[in-house]
């Protein structure tokens, strides 16, 4: 049986709303962070010309929105836990909306960074109540089941939006690519206006204020599990922005794969993909802690050996996207398991830490990749060293959150609270 059959059968939380359509909403919403991101790298090079930008600053307009959608994490969470997931939802896909049109319009760098952190700001609130409608829905390994299917559909996003992009500059010049993401914000708009139930349960709602937000976030912050597979999502996340702010330089220009590139950056986005499915129908049996630790050895390997062989001078194409694609494979089994574990104790304050958790993993993930980005020197090595740091540092997390020991089972879970 299916793994969307056995939690219909088990429980069906949403009424009037079929798993699939929960699913698949959720996943659409997540995955605009994803095409807001990847949709517009084909666009840069004719983007940066336009707007006079330095080759290794164009990135900087993926880093302005990550920054912004951060940041604002921090308020939409607390909000989304007072006045429901819904409401705050629409408040933020209208804030997107007026960003894109901002950003379709810019006339100078300095608007168009403006405009996509003004994008972030307003795509920060379907990212902390779309996790937290589900952590509202589900907990523990049927949360892990659900999380999965919805990242399968959710990274369909990186996979399509290059060559979407590619497709409409072929039509159009490159603000038509931004055109086209304020037009997947309304119509993300409309399917919420239209059917989106209210997740959260009265009885958990809490008051808008300073000392009921503080307190939530002291609890995120003070949760062992939460902080330690946080701070891992963080540099783990790091490797994944790494890979983006730096892909449309590497492939074009390093590997002189200019008219191949939305298919490449697809390509690896697909093995992501897979692994997330896979990881939907296995997490039950194995488990959250089984999945993802084997999957981080495999991803610092992966990493390490990227490195060696780039150090080596021996990296081919085809190699660096072999490998890619394995590393975004464990990438796969990683990311919702990490997410799950660090979100399971805070049922009962499940927006504000979604938000503290997108925040730290978002902001500080975001400025290492940029950092990794604005290192760019022609070659693949800032890249791969940078990922390969971030990985082992990834399993550093891990190993202190887990008192040394991986693969615990989840009845022996470490010590809830830091001391």
């Amino acid at each position: 049986m299916s793994a969307v059959s056995d939690l219909q059968h088990e429980r069906v939380p949403h009424p009037g709303l079929s798993l699939w359509e929960i699913v698949s909403l959720v996943a659409a919403l997540m995955a605009l962070n994803a095409v807001a991101t990847s949709m517009m790298l084909p666009a840069l090079p004719a983007m940066s010309e336009a707007l006079s930008v330095a080759d290794n600053d164009r990135q900087l307009v993926i880093t302005a929105y990550m920054i912004g959608l951060a940041c604002a994490s921090l308020f939409f969470g607390p909000l989304s836990d007072t006045i429901g997931r819904r409401t705050t939802l629409l408040i933020g896909l209208s804030l997107y909306i007026i960003g894109g049109v901002y950003s379709t319009f810019a006339m100078s760098y300095e608007h168009m960074l403006a405009a996509r952190a003004l994008q972030g700001v307003g795509a920060a609130a379907p990212r902390v109540a779309s996790i937290s409608m589900i952590r509202d829905w589900y907990s523990g390994r049927q949360m892990g089941k659900v999380m999965s299917l919805v990242m399968v559909a959710f990274q369909i996003a990186p996979v399509i939006a290059p060559f979407l992009g590619q497709v409409v500059l072929w039509f159009a010049p490159w603000q038509g690519v931004f055109a086209a993401l304020t037009m997947f914000g309304v119509l993300l708009l409309v399917w919420c206006l239209m059917r989106l139930p209210e997740s959260l349960d009265p009885v958990n709602q809490r008051p808008l204020k300073a000392r009921s937000i503080l307190s939530a976030y002291r609890l995120a912050l003070t949760t062992r599990v939460t902080v330690g597979y946080m701070m891992a999502m963080t540099f783990v996340f790091a490797c994944l922005f790494a890979f983006i702010n730096s892909a449309q330089q590497v492939f074009m220009e390093r590997f002189a794969l200019a008219d191949l590139f939305p298919i490449v950056f697809a390509a690896i986005s697909i093995a992501m993909a897979l692994s997330s499915y896979l990881n939907s129908q296995m997490v039950e049996n194995y488990g959250l802690r089984k999945m993802s630790h084997m999957a981080l050895l495999g991803f610092t390997a992966t990493s390490l050996l990227t490195a060696a062989i780039a150090y080596s001078g021996t990296l081919t194409i085809v190699s660096f996207i072999a490998i890619q694609s394995l590393a975004m494979f464990f990438f796969g089994f990683i990311g919702p398991n990490f997410n799950t574990m660090a979100m399971e104790p805070l049922g009962r304050v499940a927006g504000a830490g979604s938000a503290m958790i997108g925040f730290i993993t978002t902001l500080i993930g975001a400025l290492l990749g940029a950092g990794i980005g604005k290192l760019y020197d022609g070659t693949e090595l800032p890249l791969v060293y940078g990922v390969a740091l971030f990985s082992i540092l990834g399993l550093i997390c891990v190993l202190i959150t887990e008192n040394g020991k991986l693969f615990r089972p989840q009845h022996e879970q470490p010590q809830l609270a830091t001391k």
